[in-house]
């Protein structure tokens, strides 16, 4: 068996993650990063995206909605702003979402609002939904 890497990913609500797994893909800011066992240590902010890791034959997705990744020889630590595991997105309450977002920003456009509150809002409505999809 290869070698795991512990991962654990917070929010300021819960612990959504804590085992170890064999391999982990993060949305970071400067592009999308992977880590194994024995990875170098760094530091990476995250972006609103899609993260998802591995455990034998098993792939589990998440959105995360930005935060930060701690990344040690033997430890990722995920530190999100919100995160949701795809069984867990309610998918007519992420299409809701989506249509007010969309709204939202129809508005931003005509009121000059803060278009960049909406278009954040649009991008997590839409992640949700691309995210859910793994689990269907």
């Amino acid at each position: 068996m290869a070698e795991q890497i512990q991962l654990e990913v917070v929010t300021p609500d819960k612990i959504l993650v804590n085992e170890k797994v064999d391999m982990i893909i993060a949305p970071g800011v400067e592009g999308e990063f992977g880590v194994l066992a024995g990875h170098i240590p760094f530091l990476s902010s995250l972006k609103i995206g899609e993260m998802y890791f591995k455990k034998g034959a098993n792939t589990e997705y998440i959105a995360l909605s930005g935060g930060y990744a701690e990344v040690l020889p033997e430890k990722v630590t995920i530190l999100a702003e919100a995160a949701e595991k795809a069984r867990d997105i309610d998918v007519d309450r992420a299409k809701r979402a989506l249509e007010r977002a969309q709204e939202r920003l129809r508005q931003a456009k005509m009121e000059e609002m803060d278009y960049a509150r909406a278009e954040a809002a649009l991008a997590r409505a839409m992640l949700r939904l691309k995210v859910a999809e793994h689990h269907r």
